[in-house]
């Protein structure tokens, strides 16, 4: 008995222990320290608890998480039925200062109270708030503290005051109102509804123009959404309407495995108010309609649009929500328009058709086929002659263009054909590697009137070209061209911006001709070119072969006096120059058995066409001496009279006037050069 004593009386003090020290003022006072502590842990804040007692049956915390923000609680409970019945008063005046609790910025406040009762078992929560400067009112309840049910009213919630909590600027101002009827939200079991409607939304252009550069007109909105809950499926209808776009859209989703089935339309009347979400620079107008339909194994995205007054229809397939295959059709797409979209320049007119079919969409094994089309195509010679500087206008310039390309892994192969009054261009096989960028591309070039390209040769060129060759762009360019030209060939490597040619039994004649040049003499020339792009610098050095000069009265007269026939001389020698942008510095040293033609520092400039060169013509013993100064078509010639009489030719001529001499020689001369 004793020792059954001794035990009621160990049991009576530790139970009067543990009521001492939890349900009385001495013992919360004990706890409070502790408890407090522990808050400021787990918050990260310096908390306070302004008051905590706790009774046996009720309780009382007021807690202050820092100067403007408090929790309030207080009611009763009972520790052996497990129930309670508690009342709450959350008042947040500045939820900025709990970033370390939230984890994000937030701005602003709002005040939330109610009461919670029931046990452990099943509880109701009844609150109102005004979050957003909202009236709202909720009711909640849980079972085994998990939420079965939820019904919320929210009345006059500010679209600019949700923005600001979230720390954003009001790009928007609306009256939002919401309905929220779950009646049970246990999971596979959902039923409810809820109703949104949102009313005098404005769109504020100033916050558009400073945070995201797009300038919008003033807008109006309103939004509407209805959704019902049932099971796991949810059947909804949307509508947004502004005065610059619509967004419709209706049908049935299944989160959980996904599925579904909804119509869609979208009605844009400018592009750009779309920045903020798109991250496109964009503008214009843009209708799209269309249908999702299908599982996450296999989803249909369909769509018809008349993107820049196109007819535009698409199906693309997704698996697991990646592109696996797309089918697209566009009809007469105007190019202009699609330009003005895109913000890009007008470059050009045309109507663009595409039929696309990518039966493999996956980044890394494409497979399908691109057909495109470009017809009543018109390029913008004018916008293009002072976007580029070229010396004249540039003549109109009509195209068309065909081309179809194969993808295959990460490889586009293009076969093209572009048709234009200026030149035309044929591509057999141009391959687009998709994981580097890098181009490889034979192509067939053909001008039929080469002087149609003066605004960008900056001179007049007769005759026609043909040439072909292959371009490849990596990290470096490299190009070749091969051409049949002037009765001879021409071969060329251009590698960046280093240009080497290789020229083989070109007429001379036959060149001069098509640069508008005198053809004072027909020979074979061959030459080698090394000229910089970039820097307009390089040089020439050439063989000429067989020169054969054609009549004038230089050689008539050299005949008469010398008794050498200089058309029956075939002259070899050499042409070297160096090229300095339009200034071209050369030399000339032609030589035949009897005779020979030197030139040292010919100055020519291509631009102003103008020549200055000293010219030494030799026959046997015989020389003449003089200096061309001028244009190249009829340069100003000065003899060295001096130095010819001295020649056995000379010596012939003495009893002439000098003036007469030094009058019939200048008039050969300009029939020469």
């Amino acid at each position: 008995m004793k020792f059954l004593a001794w035990i009621g009386a160990i049991l009576a003090v530790t139970v009067a222990t543990l009521y001492v020290a939890a349900f009385t003022k001495i013992g919360n006072g004990l706890v409070k320290p502790f408890i407090e502590d522990k808050i400021r842990e787990q918050m990260k804040m310096e908390s306070k608890l302004v008051e905590f007692r706790l009774g046996i049956s009720d309780f009382e915390i007021v807690l202050e998480l820092n100067r403007d923000n408090v929790f309030i609680a207080k009611g009763e409970y009972s520790l052996f039925a497990r129930s309670f019945d508690i009342s709450y008063d959350v008042e947040l005046k500045d939820l900025g200062s709990l970033r370390s609790l939230t984890k994000t910025e937030l701005m602003g406040g709002f005040a939330t109270d109610g009461r919670v009762r029931g046990d452990i078992g099943f509880m109701n929560i009844e609150g109102k708030s005004s979050a957003a400067k909202s009236n709202t009112a909720y009711h909640i309840e849980l079972r085994e503290l998990n939420p079965t049910s939820i019904i919320a009213n929210i009345k006059g919630a500010e679209l600019a005051s949700l923005l600001y909590m979230s720390a954003q600027n009001p790009y928007a101002t609306a009256e939002i109102d919401m309905d929220i009827n779950f009646r049970d939200i246990t999971p596979h079991k959902m039923d409810g509804e809820i109703i949104l409607k949102s009313q005098n939304g404005k769109i504020d252009p100033k916050y558009m123009l400073s945070d995201f550069n797009v300038t919008i007109p003033k807008t109006s909105f309103s939004m509407d959404l209805n959704a019902k809950l049932k099971g796991d499926e949810i059947e909804y209808s949307s509508s947004l309407f502004s005065n610059l776009f619509n967004i419709n859209s209706y049908g049935t989703i299944l989160p959980q495995p996904f599925k579904a089935d909804l119509k869609y339309s979208l009605n844009i009347e400018d592009l750009e108010v779309l920045k903020p979400i798109t991250k496109a620079d964009v503008r214009g107008a843009f209708k799209l309609s269309g249908s999702v339909k299908g599982e996450r194994e296999r989803l249909s995205v369909a769509g018809i649009s008349d993107l820049a007054s196109s007819e535009s229809v698409f199906e693309a397939i997704l698996k697991d929500f990646a592109p696996a295959s797309i089918k697209a059709k566009i009809v007469d797409l105007d190019i202009a328009k699609l330009l003005y979209m895109a913000k890009q320049p007008h470059y050009t007119d045309g109507l663009l058709s595409t039929d696309i079919d990518i039966n493999d969409a996956r980044a890394n094994s494409l497979s399908g086929k691109v057909e495109t089309r470009v017809t009543k195509g018109v390029l913008d010679s004018k916008y293009l002659s002072k976007m580029y500087e070229f010396a004249s206008p540039m003549p109109k310039t009509s195209f068309n263009l065909k081309a179809e390309t194969l993808l295959k892994g990460d490889i586009a192969d293009t076969k093209a054909e572009f048709n234009s009054n200026i030149a035309d261009i044929d591509i057999k096989s141009a391959k687009f590697t998709l994981k580097d960028g890098s181009i490889k591309s034979d192509y067939k070039l053909s001008v039929p009137d080469l002087d149609t390209l003066f605004f960008v040769t900056k001179r007049h060129i007769r005759g026609s070209l043909v040439a072909d060759g292959d371009i490849s762009k990596a990290k470096d360019l490299d190009l070749t061209f091969n051409s049949n030209i002037a009765k001879g060939k021409v071969a060329a490597k251009l590698h960046n911006d280093e240009l080497l040619a290789d020229v083989s039994s070109v007429s001379a004649n036959a060149v001069l001709h098509m640069f508008f040049y005198p053809e004072i003499a027909d020979a074979s020339l061959n030459a080698k070119i090394d000229y910089n792009l970039a820097q307009s610098r390089g040089s020439m050095k050439a063989q000429v072969a067989d020169a054969v000069f054609v009549k004038n009265q230089t050689f008539d007269l050299i005949k008469q006096y010398t008794k050498v026939d200089m058309y029956r001389e075939h002259f070899n020698g050499d042409v070297s120059a160096k090229i300095d942008k339009e200034s071209v510095l050369a030399s000339v040293d032609l030589r035949s058995k009897e005779a020979s033609i030197k030139t040292a520092a010919t100055k020519l400039n291509t631009k102003t066409n103008k020549i200055d060169t000293d010219i030494t013509l030799r026959a046997k013993k015989n020389e003449i001496s003089g200096r061309l100064v001028g244009d190249i078509d009829s340069p100003k010639i000065v003899i060295d009279l001096e130095k010819f009489m001295k020649s056995e030719a000379g010596k012939k001529v003495e009893e002439k006037v000098n003036k007469v001499i030094e009058k019939e020689i200048n008039k050969l001369f300009k029939k020469l050069f």
